[in-house]
């Protein structure tokens, strides 16, 4: 497994404000009142603008940030003393990262940039005050937290019981609907940064094993996926093969 580069502490000034933040036009995300969206633009102190490749947490160790993916993907994974890894999840624009490492004060697992990332930096210490002075962005906080352990359920599920073609089908559905909801899908496509071996420590099997059962996949004509982009193009034979990917209720809170 290559070497993630090392994250840089350093932060930008606020290039973006809240009150212009691109996400808050997305449907997909629900509105802020006047006085949350005040309190989340003191609450952010800045934005880190990161390579691919590069660390953002790392299992075991703890920061005194927390952060809001604003653009870009990055993949949440653990890994075995011997180098062997599982991806946990794929976090994209929307998603809070460093939550965990706030309660338990170390981070279980880590967190890389899959593609070049612009995060929104909230100093870990105000997070009290959140919880202390607005029940609904609290409320939106325990809801990420909620929708993270849905998630990691459904890939738990994924690995321990859907077969070699069932794991396949349900992420590349699952990233594709969790694009379409943040307007990065065009038509029936969109970007898919990951490589072959990232899908592979996704679903719990070889490069090889993985490499194969695509290639049977792709036989199906459910799917095309060159390398960098993924067309979805019939939707209706990946769902034969999961059952219905359930998403949540929509808009969704965000911070």
């Amino acid at each position: 497994m290559p070497k993630s580069k090392k994250k840089s502490e350093t932060k930008a000034p606020v290039a973006t404000p809240c009150s212009k933040c691109p996400l808050r036009k997305l449907e997909a995300f629900r509105k802020f009142t006047d006085e949350e969206l005040d309190f989340v633009s003191n609450f952010k102190s800045g934005e880190l603008v990161l390579g691919a490749g590069t660390t953002i947490f790392s299992e075991g160790t703890n920061s005194p940030h927390l952060y809001t993916v604003l653009t870009g993907w990055a993949f949440k994974y653990k890994t075995l003393e011997d180098g062997r890894r599982q991806v946990l999840n794929f976090a994209m624009p929307g998603d809070f990262i460093g939550l965990q490492a706030s309660i338990f004060d170390v981070i279980t697992h880590s967190v890389e940039a899959l593609t070049d990332v612009v995060l929104c930096v909230f100093p870990r210490e105000k997070l009290w005050t959140l919880y202390k002075k607005h029940t609904g962005l609290a409320f939106d906080v325990t809801w990420l937290g909620a929708h993270e352990e849905s998630i990691l359920g459904e890939y738990l599920m994924t690995v321990g019981q859907r077969r070699a073609g069932e794991r396949i089908a349900f992420v590349l559905l699952h990233l594709y609907r969790r694009a379409q909801q943040l307007g990065l899908a065009r038509g029936n496509s969109f970007s898919l940064p990951m490589t072959q071996e990232h899908l592979a420590d996704t679903i719990g099997f070889s490069l090889v094993h993985t490499n194969k059962t695509l290639k049977q996949l792709r036989k199906m004509g459910a799917f095309k996926w060159t390398g960098t982009a993924l067309e979805i193009v019939d939707e209706g034979k990946l769902e034969a093969l999961v059952g219905p990917v359930v998403e949540p209720r929509m808009p969704r809170p965000f911070i």
